[in-house]
């Protein structure tokens, strides 16, 4: 007999993978949201449905407006980007231009973008993206040429097909050194890293 999961469920385990993924205990999302421990825990386990009052005050406490936590403003469990729709980066005099590949969905915590760095090109300019939240951590993929990753003043030559995966909340930028443009992948997770 197949077990049917009801919205408690559903919810719950939305919850709890959310307060995780933000690397929160039962006590600190309580005091985040001014939901008692006890609540929260009978929430996550599908014990209980909260009231919307009560679900509104989870959902600030994760950071989330209660449409989010609810996923009513989500139309289905796969979105699918097109290329068009891609959200570019204002241009830069750097000779940085970057897309972010994935869609803003609510709670999400990685976001896969696309740099491209003409020849002699420097990420951390104006108008790229501020430095990352404390506990982020970045893999990036090289998809074609040559470039500098300077970590916490540490350098690392990478080439095509190389991938590397660093803390990303330290001071950190790319160079293409080359003659051509270079491309890289790169995704980052926000808040992921347990200090």
């Amino acid at each position: 007999m197949a077990v049917v999961e009801t919205f408690a469920d559903t919810l719950g385990s939305r919850v709890r993978a959310l307060r995780e993924a933000m690397d929160l205990s039962l006590r600190d999302l309580s005091e985040r949201s001014g939901v008692s421990a006890p609540m929260l825990s009978q929430v996550e386990r599908g014990e209980t449905s909260p009231t919307l009052q009560v679900a509104e005050r989870i959902a600030a406490g994760l950071e989330l407006r209660l449409s989010q936590l609810l996923r009513l403003d989500e139309d289905g469990a796969v979105a699918v980007v097109r290329r068009p729709e891609r959200r570019k980066g204002p241009a830069s005099r750097s000779g940085h231009r970057y897309e972010i590949l994935t869609p803003p969905l609510p709670g999400q915590r990685a976001e896969l973008s696309k740099h491209t760095l003409a020849a002699g090109a420097v990420t951390g300019g104006p108008g790229d993206p501020p430095m990352h939240e404390p506990g982020s951590r970045e893999t990036a993929l090289v998809q074609s040429g040559t470039v500098l990753l300077i970590v916490d003043g540490q350098r690392h030559e990478l080439h095509d097909g190389d991938c590397v995966t660093f803390d990303a909340d330290l001071p950190h930028h790319f160079e293409n050194p080359g003659p051509d443009a270079a491309v890289l992948l790169a995704v980052l997770s926000a808040g992921l890293r347990r200090s």
